[in-house]
């Protein structure tokens, strides 16, 4: 009696903890730091309409999203990046088959009120007012954040575009101390008034409320029609493995999403996603400041999973 009465514990132990693993009802999503507030309104839409659902977000710089997959081996269902060339480069193949380009952005100048030449500052001018030895201006570290390496490749092409030979040394030397792991993190700087300015995606100073300039397209990485011109320069940032690197060519920016092929809780996140993906979901991105591609667009088309196919074409419009 006292064997069957341990066995039926240890049964029952077995039976509970395979049950908690079973019904568990969070989704774990690893995400750029510049969609949290977006995310953060979609997860309390989606669980407010899916009562018992927990999503858990879990911000960073998009490359380092990466890394806690392929390096730390973290759980994770969906992966959010601010460049869709981090999954193409860091998770395809090997941790997901597919890659939804789903939303666009543009680099700004954002600042505050008490910025340093704030009332003078223009998309004409802001060389030579980032220049001076009394303004500090902050950005995002290129080989943990999109915007990070985004903005050396904005430093490249307006050394190009105003003919400024060593332009960009200038720029990146200038202020070293004020690099942060992700482009939010420059938000409370600018809020403390320990930098003057900062380079941003639009969203975020939305977002936020702060004041920014916008720069020509031929630099903000924002015009699809100028990406043959943003492909022309180039940086390199750490890989996916101790001392390896990759090269990031400019590229017209765009978002990106993808379930992981190993994702704990898959069905579930694949729903999530497609809430994400809706007209109320692209809805949440309008009113925050990011433009949507609808109907989002895929590099792999046929490997999309039939839930999410409805909402993939070949247009970046809109």
């Amino acid at each position: 009696m006292k064997l069957i009465i341990q066995a039926s514990v240890i049964l029952l132990f077995i039976v509970s903890g395979c049950g908690n693993t079973v019904s568990s009802n969070e989704i774990i999503i690893f995400h750029a730091g510049s969609l949290s507030v977006p995310l953060r309104q979609l997860k309390d839409a989606y669980e407010k309409q899916h009562p018992g659902i927990s999503i858990l977000l879990e911000p960073s710089g998009s490359l380092v999203c990466a890394r806690k997959v392929t390096e730390l081996k973290k759980p994770c269902d969906i992966v959010a990046s601010a460049d869709y060339t981090v999954i193409e480069k860091l998770l395809i193949p090997g941790y997901t088959s597919w890659n939804i380009k789903f939303a666009t952005n543009e680099l700004v100048i954002a600042y505050n009120d008490k910025a340093k030449y704030g009332a003078e500052i223009n998309s004409g001018n802001w060389i030579d007012i980032l220049s001076r030895n009394d303004v500090i201006y902050g950005r995002s570290d290129p080989n943990t954040d999109p915007c990070g390496y985004r903005t050396v490749l904005l430093f490249r092409l307006a050394e190009k575009y105003y003919s400024m030979p060593g332009l960009t040394e200038r720029l990146i030397s200038k202020d070293q101390d004020y690099i942060r792991p992700k482009s939010v993190d420059l938000v409370a700087l600018a809020e403390a008034h320990s930098i003057d300015y900062m380079f941003e995606y639009k969203s975020v100073a939305i977002q936020h409320g702060m004041k920014y300039i916008e720069l020509p397209d031929e630099i903000n990485l924002s015009d699809p029609s100028m990406e043959p011109e943003y492909k022309k320069v180039s940086v390199e940032v750490t890989g996916n493995k101790p001392g390896s690197k990759i090269r990031i060519a400019g590229d017209y920016i765009m978002y990106s999403i993808t379930v992981l092929d190993n994702a704990p809780h898959r069905e579930r996140a694949l729903k999530f996603l497609q809430y994400m993906l809706s007209e109320e979901g692209m809805d949440i991105f309008r009113r925050d400041g990011q433009k949507p591609i609808v109907p989002a667009i895929s590099d792999q088309p046929d490997k999309i999973p039939a839930i999410l196919s409805g909402f993939i074409g070949n247009n970046p419009a809109n």
